[in-house]
């Protein structure tokens, strides 16, 4: 059985530079911002549209060194998007199988990110915690994301 959780985080960044930011150009950025939890980031197969698979690789600060991911789809003008793990991670280990839906709204002069996670758990395995963590990540890249935008106008515009 599936499980999901969502997680928002409501930011002063506008929505179409927070999406390019924070997903398109995620590869360049993610490893500036996030030194401390991200090494690098390497697209392996696409050109960064659905279909494209990428690998993040991290520090010891994550659990496991790397995940892979296919960008399931984006939509650019509706700034949305969905990956799916396809392979490292807790795959195979704790989970069968993770998805992961983004949105970016405007509000106002600023956005809403919205995230919801879904995910199926191996049997017997508790992902509170996991979870717990993954919330914390993802609110720390917007935060970054949105503290970068501030100190550089224009950039990602």
């Amino acid at each position: 059985m599936s499980s999901s959780w969502t997680v928002e985080v409501e930011t002063k960044a506008p929505a179409a530079a927070l999406f390019k930011a924070l997903f398109t150009d995620w590869h360049n950025l993610g490893p500036k911002l996030i030194p401390e939890i991200i090494t690098g980031v390497t697209l392996l197969s696409g050109d960064g549209s659905a279909g494209s698979i990428r690998q993040l690789n991290f520090t010891t600060a994550v659990p496991f060194s790397f995940v892979k991911e296919r960008l399931e789809f984006i939509d650019h003008e509706k700034f949305e998007l969905k990956i799916s793990v396809v392979e490292g991670g807790d795959l195979g280990k704790k989970i069968e199988s993770a998805t992961t839906h983004f949105k970016v709204e405007p509000k106002g002069a600023g956005s809403i990110v919205k995230l919801t996670g879904t995910y199926k758990a191996l049997p017997g395995v508790d992902s509170t915690e996991d979870i717990k963590k993954a919330k914390e990540g993802f609110i720390k890249s917007v935060k970054a994301v949105e503290e970068f935008l501030a100190a550089n106008p224009g950039s990602y515009a």
